[in-house]
């Protein structure tokens, strides 16, 4: 299983925000940061809007911050709410072509594969990823809060 950019970028966007607790970031300062696309930054962080982990604050002055507590995001929830296919294989999706899946074990195997994994991301939460932001701070030449 691989996660999509969507997913990391998402992911990394959050430690930011959760290096800097409180204050108003700008996606630009996020992107500078790590490296990346604004433009693709830009849909991400309206992603996480909309799935209610920041909120974005318009005009001169504004920017975007954690919506709630670090303690409170859990991993599991961002990425269930920024991927979208969680198809493993065809046969987890609809047009089915595949001529065993009647009788086939292996979509039972990989769907509980896959509920182990999120369980798993259930377990951590951004304050989990955050614990050093001084370290954090570092790696990204920003200020820590």
């Amino acid at each position: 299983m691989r996660l999509t950019q969507l997913s990391d970028f998402s992911m990394r966007a959050l430690m930011y925000l959760g290096t800097n607790p409180g204050r108003l970031v700008t996606i630009q300062e996020i992107a500078r940061a790590y490296g990346i696309s604004e433009n693709h930054l830009m849909k991400v962080v309206h992603r996480l809007a909309q799935h209610g982990f920041v909120e974005t604050v318009r005009g001169r002055g504004g920017g975007l911050r954690l919506k709630g507590p670090a303690e409170k995001i859990r991993l599991g929830a961002v990425v269930r709410a920024v991927e979208e296919d969680f198809r493993l294989v065809e046969c987890f999706g609809t047009g089915d072509t595949c001529r065993i899946t009647n009788v086939c074990r292996l979509k039972i195997a990989l769907n509980q594969a896959l509920g182990a994994f999120m369980a798993s991301l259930d377990q951590w939460t951004l304050a989990d990823l955050v614990q050093n932001p001084k370290a954090l701070a570092e790696a990204l030449a920003i200020d820590a809060a």
